[in-house]
């Protein structure tokens, strides 16, 4: 019987919302029902709770048919594994996908609430880190507003990565307790659960075929348990799938030891299966971490390939169907293990021989690179995965085995590229995991056109002449609906009053708007957008951080993760270097700016917490010095997260993204910013190219050395000391960091950064470049002088961001690596 079709028959359904006062009594019901509370007596996190409730209802019913329907139509799925999602808040999100923005502001209205204070009161997600997290939740988005059959799987992390404080001139880690009042968006799924396995040691036996068949027994094992979060698309009727997992102990709980007067001993097996799903990239610089983040990487994938083979057997019986039906992409190197896994269920559990099992798991994967930097690149020690996964180094083992047999007839004689192409790294004892996402797929993508020409070219040359068809380019992008519709409602409806709605769904359409960069009216309108949203910007720098700037001076933004490659640090020299001049009253052509740096430091890396720490006491410096006052502010941004970015990239004038180049797989930052009228300073790294080949070279400010230029200059020897001892500017402030200026109390605080540079070779090029950044910054200081050319710079920026979409990136993982089609609604 069709339940779903018999209860609509009686019951209006819950997608029909229907006028104002419909919407009303439906809160009202919820927040009976449901919330368990009086409407007349509750709080605005009750009220929070009500509305995302009644939503969840109607996802739900949503999520219902497009299941079914997928079943009905026997559609192949796409299945996107990734440890991080950053989807930032999701209220307005699903109320917007589902055209009730306007009728849930006004029900709540006539409640006597005000939706902006009921809204506030949700928590960002803690499910990711940065841009790796940020894509995976844009692409859920577009898979479900372009009808895509796409399910996402990742772990429900309790505490996140951490929350970001500031105590002491420093970054101080707290957990991130997102989930202490509850998560009203999730469904627990209890029966859903699969036992994923570790230890224990390897039993082989040849079966009554004769063949070779091997069983992984006395294992530890851990019980995967399901949440599902739904996904909506924009007006597409779609709601697909997030499944998270939790970690549960096979035995909770031991009253032997607990009746013997032992209560730790009693819940001790509990507290080490949840700690799999504690954190977020628990810190791996003991023996110990190394073994949890393996143990969670294994849990994740396992528990995701059990349900994605359950998922297909319900309908198929043949194996040989499941490239047919099935597309599975690693999002990096963390899901990689779901190639072994599969592999291991498919021969151990499922009686498949090894040659069919191969060619099932290669048809079947696909892999999303993301990094240039070796060090960057996941391996694991062979002594932990003999201990914690023996059964799937055997197959790691077999794989590279019959590889490297493979690639001795392909490169004949070339004895040192086996060594380079090998999954095992002999020398230190380790498991190149992207050498096995390399061979265990039939599909390598890069994430932007010079990232993909320099995977090919050097870090992975020696896969491109064996697979040269192997490596793509899928050049990243972001959802206009949360990045334009959602971050910036002024900017939105400007453009919807001039040229339609199209361009929610086609982000081309924003060529359109590109004839208005010429109109004195449209100019004065944008530039009042954006100084409302940069008002937003200082009052929440104000609220939140103490500091007063003032909206007429430049929003010079850089917010992401802190990292060397990503110099945060050369552009704390550059603000140094303008506190200088305006001190010494040699800067007369410069504009006031106020300078904004936000994002969080592993725990674990030293430098990167060392450079917050420069930002902090820099900032408290120049902030409080009186000869300067509004000509220059230098703000931290603590605890940056997607909420937090929807209100700060909106208010940019200025965007910072200045990698070194050949550093920074793609950027999504980047193309956030220009999306939303901020001009960008950067290096011709990663997405950037592509950003100025499409808003062209009047519109955006580039410097520094190419990716060529600098391999070349590191080869042929690079001697930061001579830019120190040229430059007189750059000497003095050098020394002001290393000699204690902006650390009186420890004048020896910041020597190790300086060391970093001039005696540690500064690996990542900021002295070469920073000239060339200087003279840039001097042309950005002009060129906003005349407010209006600006914002007609910052209108064609805006005009053409077409491409930059994540719906374009889908359709193409769709058409040239997924083989799926939009589900037939």
């Amino acid at each position: 019987m069709n339940y779903l079709t018999e209860v609509l028959r009686h019951e209006e359904s819950w997608m029909e919302v229907g006028d104002v006062d419909t919407l009303k009594q439906r809160l009202l019901n919820t927040m009976i029902y449901c919330v368990g509370k009086d409407p007349d007596y509750s709080s605005p996190r009750d009220w929070f709770l009500a509305l995302a409730y009644m939503m969840r209802g109607i996802l739900s019913e949503r999520y219902i048919n497009t299941a079914r329907t997928c079943y009905q139509k026997g559609v192949k799925r796409v299945y996107y594994l990734s440890v991080e999602y950053l989807p930032g808040r999701s209220l307005t999100k699903h109320l917007i996908d589902l055209d009730l923005f306007d009728k849930a502001k006004q029900a709540l209205k006539e409640l006597g609430h005000d939706y902006e204070v009921i809204a506030d009161h949700e928590l960002d997600a803690a499910l990711g880190n940065g841009g790796l997290g940020r894509l995976a939740a844009c692409f859920l988005d577009s898979l479900a507003t372009h009808r895509y059959p796409g399910f996402g799987y990742g772990i429900r992390y309790e505490f996140g990565m951490f929350t970001q404080a500031v105590h002491g001139g420093q970054q101080v880690e707290h957990p991130e307790n997102w989930l202490r009042y509850g998560n009203p968006w999730e469904f627990e799924r209890p029966n859903v659960t699969y036992p994923v396995r570790f230890n224990g040691h390897i039993v082989c036996f040849k079966n009554e075929a004769g063949h070779k068949q091997c069983q992984w027994v006395d294992t530890e094992d851990v019980i995967a348990v399901a949440w599902d979060v739904p996904v909506s698309g924009f007006r597409s009727g779609v709601v697909t799938n997030l499944r998270l997992w939790s970690a549960r102990s096979t035995q909770d709980f031991d009253l032997r030891y607990f009746n013997e007067g032992n209560y730790i001993e009693a819940v001790k097996a509990k507290i080490v299966s949840e700690n799999l799903a504690k954190v977020l990239y628990p810190a791996d610089v003991t023996l110990m971490g190394q073994e949890l983040r393996l143990k969670q990487e294994y849990f994740f994938v396992s528990a995701s390939v059990q349900d994605i083979l359950d998922r297909f057997l319900k309908t198929h019986t043949d194996f040989n169907q499941l490239p047919d039906k099935v597309a599975i992409q690693l999002n990096d190197t963390h899901p990689a293990l779901a190639i072994a896994e599969l592999m291991r269920l498919l021969i151990d559990s499922h009686g498949i021989e090894w040659g069919r099992a191969w060619s099932i798991t290669r048809r079947v994967f696909s892999y999303t690179n993301h990094t240039l930097l070796p060090e960057a690149l996941e391996t694991w020690p062979i002594s932990l995965l003999q201990t914690i996964l023996p059964r799937h180094l055997e197959i790691i083992y077999e794989i590279n085995d019959r590889f490297l047999k493979d690639v001795r007839h392909r490169l004949p004689g070339d004895v040192k590229a086996l060594g380079r192409l090998s999954l095992v790294d002999d020398q230190r004892g380790r498991i190149r995991m992207a050498h096995l996402a390399i061979v265990g797929g039939h599909k390598v993508n890069g994430v932007a056109e010079l990232h993909t020409q320099l995977m090919r070219s050097t870090i992975f040359s020696d896969f491109n002449r064996i697979y040269p068809d192997r490596f793509v380019n899928m050049t990243n992008g972001v959802t206009p609906r949360r990045w334009l519709r959602q971050a910036n409602p002024g900017l939105s409806e400007l453009i919807t009053e001039r040229i339609g709605e199209g361009w929610l769904t086609d982000l081309t359409e924003l060529k359109k708007i590109e004839p208005l960069a010429d109109d004195p009216a449209f100019r004065e309108r944008f530039m009042a957008i954006k100084r409302a949203n940069k008002e937003r910007v200082a009052r929440s720098i104000g609220a939140g951080v103490g500091v007063r700037i003032d909206p007429q001076s430049m929003f010079d933004v850089q917010v992401k993760r802190i990292h060397e490659y990503k110099r945060q640090l050369l552009n704390v020299l550059h603000v140094i270097a303008r506190y200088n001049r305006i001190r010494d009253g040699s800067a007369p052509g410069l504009q006031p700016r106020t300078v904004i740096i936000g994002g969080k430091a592993a725990p674990g890396y030293f430098m990167a917490k060392q450079i917050i720490r420069l930002v902090l006491d820099v900032g408290e410096q120049i902030n409080n010095d009186s000869a300067v006052e509004d000509r220059l502010k230098l703000v931290f941004y603590p605890n940056y997260s997607v909420s937090a970015a929807e209100v700060l990239i909106s208010g940019a004038d200025l965007s910072e993204q200045i990698s070194t180049a050949g550093t920074e797989a793609s950027g999504t930052g980047n193309m956030k910013f220009a999306l939303n009228g901020a001009l960008t300073i950067g290096t011709l790294d990663g997405a950037n190219i592509e950003i100025l080949r499409s808003v062209g070279e009047d519109n955006m400010f580039i410097f520094g050395l190419n990716a060529e230029q600098a391999a070349e200059l590191r080869k042929n020897g690079y001697d930061p000391w001579r830019h120190y001892n040229a430059n007189p500017e750059l000497k003095r402030v050098m020394d002001m960091i290393g000699q204690g200026f902006f650390s009186v109390d420890e004048p020896a605080r910041y020597r190790g950064l300086v060391d970093s540079l001039l005696g540690g070779g500064d690996h990542y090029l900021l002295l070469a470049d920073y000239d060339s950044y200087v003279a840039c910054q001097e042309r950005i200081d002009v060129a906003f002088r005349d407010r209006d050319a600006w914002a007609r710079k910052a209108i064609l920026n805006v005009a053409n961001m077409g491409v930059f979409s994540s719906d374009r990136t889908i359709h193409e993982y769709a058409r040239e690596i997924w083989g799926v089609t939009p589900i037939p609604m």
